[in-house]
């Protein structure tokens, strides 16, 4: 399945190179109340989850987010029935990939295991029919070269099979990450750029992430954009620490440090879809749901 270009939702089939970036912002329409909004939740029934929260997407994991066991399908009647159930439901699903994956580091013993489970996740996610799997970037060692761990990124979007939409998603913390700030993400995008199945690849805007890695919220959708020339998910998360803190800590709606305005604005000029990884379950999502709906 191809990714969404920007402006037209699916069917764009290629990533657009920097040179047709400024003319697909310029094409991007600002959305309303109507955009999707939904929340990362259990894995055992994400349909039961989804419609608890009334919800028209939902992400979630498959398995250990913290292992490298791979991934499990945890619902009843397995992923054929997930897959039914959902499309019956008008529920779109969405994959987070296990944080352990570091598909950038130099580290044999941990990228090899890395693309393998990249591959896998891949694999199930499909199986039910998920609309993307969201990876972080990665990182590698303070005393690599981090064209190294660009250069990861390029081999390993080559040497995997791509089945459904692929989203690299910006990260928190960490000096040597590859998706903390814009310059790194703009050289993960010129690595993969040139390999082959970089048209399914796409970037997830994580709000909590850019503002705790010191991306300025005013301007990161056009940043991004700039760079990759899509943004085809948010994660809309408020922050518990301050700007440019490195510190990955979700707060729900109005109880973080983030402006409320300028948290809305930036899910507003994205229009994607959003996944809300806010603290709580149903009634927290809901309320943190209305919250940014009341500001959209």
């Amino acid at each position: 399945m191809p990714l969404t270009d920007p402006d037209v939702g699916l069917g764009h089939t290629t990533l657009p190179g920097r040179a047709a970036v400024s003319e697909a912002r310029r094409r991007v329409p600002l959305m309303s109340s109507s955009l999707a909004i939904g929340a990362h939740v259990d894995q055992t029934d994400p349909i039961a989850e989804a419609a608890a929260r009334r919800a028209p997407l939902v992400q979630f994991f498959l398995g250990d987010p913290q292992g490298y066991k791979g991934p499990e399908i945890a619902y009843e009647g397995g992923a054929d029935k997930l897959r039914a159930d959902a499309e019956a439901a008008g529920v779109d699903l969405y994959v987070h990939a296990p944080y352990i994956i570091n598909i950038a580091t130099t580290n044999n013993r941990i990228r090899i295991p890395s693309r393998k489970l990249l591959q896998q996740h891949l694999d199930a996610a499909a199986s039910i029919g998920a609309k993307g799997l969201i990876v972080h970037g990665g990182h590698v060692n303070k005393a690599d070269d981090p064209e190294k761990g660009f250069d990861n990124w390029r081999k390993a979007i080559e040497a995997t099979e791509i089945s459904i939409p692929l989203l690299i998603e910006n990260t928190a913390g960490g000096e040597n990450a590859m998706t903390r700030y814009l310059d790194r993400i703009g050289r993960v995008w010129d690595a993969i750029s040139s390999a082959e199945g970089s048209d399914m690849v796409g970037f997830c805007l994580d709000t909590c992430h850019a503002h705790a890695g010191g991306n300025a919220l005013e301007t990161v959708v056009n940043d991004v954009r700039a760079l990759t020339g899509r943004i085809d998910l948010v994660h809309c998360n408020d922050s518990r620490d301050a700007f440019d803190s490195g510190a990955d800590r979700h707060a729900n709606f109005g109880a973080g440090q983030i402006d409320a305005d300028l948290l809305a604005a930036v899910v507003r000029d994205a229009g994607a879809p959003v996944v809300c990884e806010t603290p709580g379950g149903a009634a927290e999502h809901a309320a943190d749901f209305a919250w940014l709906r009341e500001r959209l």
